[in-house]
């Protein structure tokens, strides 16, 4: 039996005999088929392969990490540290010794949770290997699953406060269940929030956007739009962090999610001037 890993969005699936027909979550609109087809990988294949993994200091309390070469859709995971324990927030495909070792010398995982299907990789694996640390994931994303384990918990999407000052917030958008992690003491203390692409940073870091799928630029509506800023509107927060190394609104970024919904609901009104 072996793990098959869908080298395209990187999602580890339940253990099998032979890798699954098709992936699931390639297959919805909002992601694709690679170029090559349907392939899988298993990690001890990316291992041998010569992936590995590399940890970064953001700022401080926050650590990224990622896959080096570049697998699947590239994203990074982040760990944000605090006294009362540590909070994964999106994953990826491949952990290893080193990355282990790393991670429990600043106190281990005590809560894994994501932004969105894309990004739920080998979250099992990942929980397995910090003392079953539980896997947050909203109800409305349950089918996209694809390695059911006990150590999921499903939740309603009313905010959820993982540790004091950490706060899970269901935003919807890009899937119904797409969700943002605030962090009050990140951007020292004025608070910055973690996005995935539930939020997407853009190349002018004075703006971000939205869509229902950004491979096959599908937009969402101006309603949706709304919702997402009204769900994070409540939280203060200075700083953004996407889901790729150098997606960042360094500052303002409160003010940047307003200005570009606004701008975004412009466009599909068909209002601009």
């Amino acid at each position: 039996m072996k793990r098959y890993i869908c080298e395209t969005c990187g999602v580890e699936y339940a253990d099998s005999e032979s890798p699954p027909a098709a992936c699931v979550i390639c297959e919805d609109e909002r992601q694709y088929i690679g170029l090559n087809g349907q392939r899988w990988t298993t990690m001890a294949q990316m291992k041998d392969a010569g992936f590995k993994n590399e940890v970064k200091e953001k700022e401080p309390g926050l650590l990224g990490i990622g896959i080096v070469p570049g697998f699947s859709i590239g994203q990074r995971a982040l760990l944000v540290q605090t006294a009362e324990g540590n909070i994964l927030y999106d994953c990826i495909s491949l952990i290893d010794d080193e990355t282990i070792d790393t991670i429990r010398g600043l106190g281990g995982i005590q809560a894994i949770c994501l932004s969105h299907p894309h990004f739920y990789d080998a979250m099992i694996t990942w929980s397995h290997a910090f003392d079953r640390a539980p896997i947050y994931v909203p109800e409305a994303d349950r089918e996209f699953v694809m390695r059911p384990d006990p150590v999921i918990r499903y939740w309603d999407g009313s905010p959820r406060e993982l540790v004091p000052g950490v706060t899970l917030v269901q935003c919807g958008g890009h899937f119904l269940g797409s969700a943002v992690l605030h962090w009050a003491n990140g951007a020292a203390g004025k608070g910055a929030l973690l996005v995935g692409d539930s939020i997407t940073v853009v190349s002018d870091r004075r703006y971000v956007s939205f869509m229902t799928s950004y491979p096959n630029l599908i937009p969402l509506s101006p309603k949706e739009v709304t919702a997402i800023v009204d769900a994070v509107e409540p939280y203060a927060f200075d700083r953004i962090y996407g889901g790729w190394w150098q997606r960042i609104v360094s500052t303002g970024a409160k003010e940047a999610v307003r200005r570009s919904a606004e701008r975004y609901v412009r466009h599909i009104e068909g209002t601009v001037t």
